[in-house]
């Protein structure tokens, strides 16, 4: 199984380059806001003690979010793996991750994060918020504290996976093909 967690700060392209990921390798996309959507839009019981922390304002603790990943993996035993995105963020995150894939006698076989400057970052943003509609691609204040945020907070995730080997970054500037050229590299050095 080929288990790959797509990293990058908002507007690398992740959500465009995993689509193309999931098609060429056969690989189920599982993405957290998917998750939350779904357990949470089905009332399932995980659904509703994420929406309980969540109507308070408070982050969902990572045990709920893990039983949501589990829940996704097990309902499709039958792929030839996983992209991650949107998780892990953090080390308890990925300490997490590991031991379910553990438990299921899986591991992640590589991180692979898009990388792209942050001024190139702002100006995907910037163009996105003009057709997207979301308030959080149209402030450039706002766009620059998510890159903050991401670059604090999940920089150590990479770190994490580079210490058993598993991490690679790829150059995401570029045509999307190109780029996309770049990461089945990285997937093919994993297939062996």
């Amino acid at each position: 199984m080929i288990n790959l967690i797509l990293f990058g700060p908002p507007g690398s392209g992740k959500g465009t380059q995993a689509a193309g990921l999931v098609v060429k390798y056969d690989l189920l996309h599982i993405s957290t806001g998917d998750l939350f959507r779904y357990e949470i839009g089905n009332n399932t019981p995980l659904g509703q003690k994420a929406k309980s922390y969540m109507d308070k304002g408070e982050l969902v603790p990572d045990e709920v979010t893990v039983g949501m990943l589990r829940n996704k993996v097990e309902a499709n035993p039958n792929v030839k793996g996983y992209i991650l995105d949107g998780f892990p963020r953090t080390i308890p995150q990925s300490e997490a991750l590991d031991a379910l894939m553990s438990d299921m006698g899986q591991s992640i076989s590589k991180l692979i994060m898009l990388d792209v400057p942050d001024e190139e970052l702002v100006q995907r943003l910037l163009n996105r918020g003009k057709t997207s509609g979301r308030s959080d691609d149209m402030d450039e204040t706002i766009i620059r504290n998510r890159i903050n945020v991401y670059t604090e907070n999940t920089t150590p995730v990479f770190d994490y996976y580079a210490k058993q080997g598993k991490s690679a970054k790829v150059w995401g500037i570029g045509s999307l093909d190109t780029i996309f050229e770049r990461l089945c590299l990285e997937v093919d050095f994993v297939k062996g």
